[in-house]
C-alpha cells in the first residue's frame, strides 16, 4: 500500500453512542464525576460535550446498557468513499443515517455498517459545532484534530479485531503490553489511526460470555 492509498491520518474518533435506561445515573456520572457538559434533549436522548462539537457522547434510551456505536470522522469525501468501497466490496451492508440520527449526533453525511462485538461503526464527514458555552466542573480534556480520545475493547479474537480496523481504517500498531500479573496474562494492543498514540485498545481475554457470534462472523467478511 502506498502512502497515497492509506487512510491513516484521515480518521478520528468523533463520538460514542450508548444505549441505557439509567439516565439519572449517567447524568450524575457524566456531569458531577467526570465534569462534562450535559444537554438533556428529551426523555429519550442526552448528550455530553467536551468542546465545541455538538456531541461527543450520545445516550439513547434502551435496554443494552452498553456502547452500541462508534462514530468516526473522515477528513474528506474521497477518503469517506474509500471506506465505504472497502466495506461494500466485502459484502458488508452499509446504510444511510436518518435525518434524526444525523441531528442527534451533530454530524453531516452519516453512514453505518456492522462492526465487531455488535458495535456499529458510523462514519461522517463533518461535525456540527456550537457556540453555546460549556458548563463544566473540570478542564483539561484534549480533543482537537486527534479526535475524542480512545476506546478499549475486550475480545477472545484480538487478532481479528486488529485486522478489522487495519482493513477498514489502515490502523497501525503503536504500542503493546504483554505481562503476567498474579498469574493472569495481560495482552493489550494499542492501535492508532492518526497522530494520537491510540484510538483503539484491544484487550485479549481468554474466555468471554459473548453471544453476538453473528456480528463477529461479519468481521470475517472484512479480510
Amino acid at each position: 500500500m502506498t502512502s497515497i492509498d492509506t487512510l491513516f491520518g484521515s480518521v478520528h474518533l468523533g463520538y460514542i453512542v450508548i444505549e441505557t435506561d439509567k439516565f439519572t445515573d449517567w447524568h450524575r456520572f457524566g456531569r458531577d464525576a467526570i465534569g462534562m457538559h450535559v444537554d438533556r434533549l428529551s426523555n429519550q436522548a442526552m448528550r455530553f460535550r467536551l468542546d465545541d462539537h455538538q456531541c461527543r457522547f450520545l445516550l439513547q434510551r434502551g435496554p443494552a446498557e452498553d456502547v452500541t456505536a462508534l462514530g468516526w470522522q473522515i477528513d474528506d469525501h474521497e477518503s469517506f468513499d474509500r471506506v465505504v468501497a472497502r466495506v461494500r466490496n466485502r459484502g458488508v451492508p452499509v446504510t444511510d443515517g436518518t435525518d434524526e440520527e444525523t441531528a442527534l449526533r451533530g454530524v453531516e453525511r452519516l453512514l453505518r455498517f456492522p462492526g465487531p462485538k455488535g458495535i456499529a461503526q458510523e462514519i461522517f464527514t463533518r461535525p456540527r459545532h456550537t457556540t453555546e458555552p460549556l458548563v463544566m466542573s473540570t478542564a483539561g480534556f484534549v480533543t482537537g484534530a486527534a479526535g475524542l480520545g480512545h476506546v478499549a475493547i475486550t475480545s477472545t479474537r484480538p487478532h481479528q479485531l486488529r485486522g478489522y480496523y487495519d482493513t477498514v481504517f489502515d490502523a497501525r500498531l503503536s504500542d503493546y503490553i504483554d505481562e503476567t500479573i498474579n498469574g493472569a496474562r495481560l495482552k493489550i494492543r494499542f492501535l492508532r489511526v492518526n497522530e494520537r498514540h491510540h484510538s483503539i485498545a484491544v484487550l485479549a481475554v481468554a474466555t468471554s460470555r459473548e453471544t453476538k457470534g453473528a456480528d463477529l462472523d461479519k468481521l470475517d467478511n472484512l479480510y
